[in-house]
């Protein structure tokens, strides 16, 4: 068996799309005319809090990887799973992988062209227990941290901006919703940690690191609430070290059954056996 092996097309994409994230979708009308919409933002960010699974669509730019898209199913309580379908479409035929985290373990398929490079084998599984934050192949997925990250933290950040505004009514995927956009600093944002409670605080902590780690410093954030004031849609823009940041969540259901199961034995290599083989040799 080969000791070297490269990560899957599209793994180093695999952090960032698991770091971002916001809530569920709903139908219904419009806010109430005397919400403000500070206020509008603040409620929806409060029902976050309701939501256990969700099912979203992923479309955008991001650093180094161009163009990607993906869709994904997630649960969030009572244990985190999830599985998720991505394209880096810059990045040439073949740039496709499959992402899911279940037992504490992500695994990340390549498909025929991951088999080509890990002996017949199209899976490749990180347990993250078994190998800890500090190993060289978390780092290339960005740290294990990033895949126990609530994604509906990512949508509270509109929150923290000062200069929040209405920007009209629009319809998205046949829902009526009404679109707010602000800007945050990455700066200020780490501030209002202070003053959050502790699960809140820890899951905005998760999402600032990869933000300071990619160098966004300043977030657009653009967020569509629609009438039983969920977010149907959320969009965030930033400049990082190593280009754009553009990605925008389409969400297309919530509170939904979400079942994600490990792949089979025979197709999979164990990374973490693989590191104790080759320290063995």
């Amino acid at each position: 068996m080969k000791t070297s092996v490269r990560v899957p097309v599209g793994a180093s994409v695999a952090a960032l799309l698991l770091a971002a994230g916001a809530v569920g979708c709903s139908g219904g009308t419009e806010e109430s005319p005397e919400m403000t919409p500070a206020a509008a933002v603040a409620k929806a960010a409060k029902n976050t809090e309701e939501i256990d699974t969700i099912r979203y669509r992923l479309t955008g730019r991001a650093p180094e990887e161009g163009r990607v898209k993906a869709e994904a199913q997630m649960q969030l309580k009572p244990e985190l799973a999830m599985s998720m379908k991505m394209t880096a479409l810059d990045q040439g035929a073949g740039a496709s992988a499959e992402i899911r985290l279940v037992d504490k373990a992500m695994y990340i398929g390549g498909g025929a062209e991951a088999a080509k490079e890990m002996d017949g084998k199209s899976w490749m599984k990180f347990d993250l227990s078994a190998l800890g934050a500090e190993g060289e192949e978390l780092d290339q997925l960005g740290s294990a941290s990033q895949a126990d990250k609530n994604p509906a933290a990512e949508s509270t950040f509109l929150t923290g901006a000062e200069d929040v505004e209405k920007v009209g009514t629009e319809t998205v995927d046949g829902v009526k919703t009404t679109h707010y956009k602000g800007t945050v600093t990455v700066a200020d944002l780490e501030k209002s940690l202070a003053d959050e409670d502790k699960a809140t605080r820890e899951k905005r902590q998760k999402s600032l690191e990869q933000y300071e780690k990619m160098g966004v410093d300043k977030l657009t954030m653009d967020l569509w609430i629609d009438g039983d004031d969920h977010t149907k849609q959320f969009r965030m823009r930033g400049d990082a070290d190593k280009g754009p940041l553009d990605m925008t969540f389409t969400f297309l259901g919530f509170n939904e059954p979400v079942k994600v199961s490990a792949p089979p034995a025979k197709d999979t290599m164990d990374l973490a056996e693989m590191m104790k083989e080759s320290q063995q040799g």
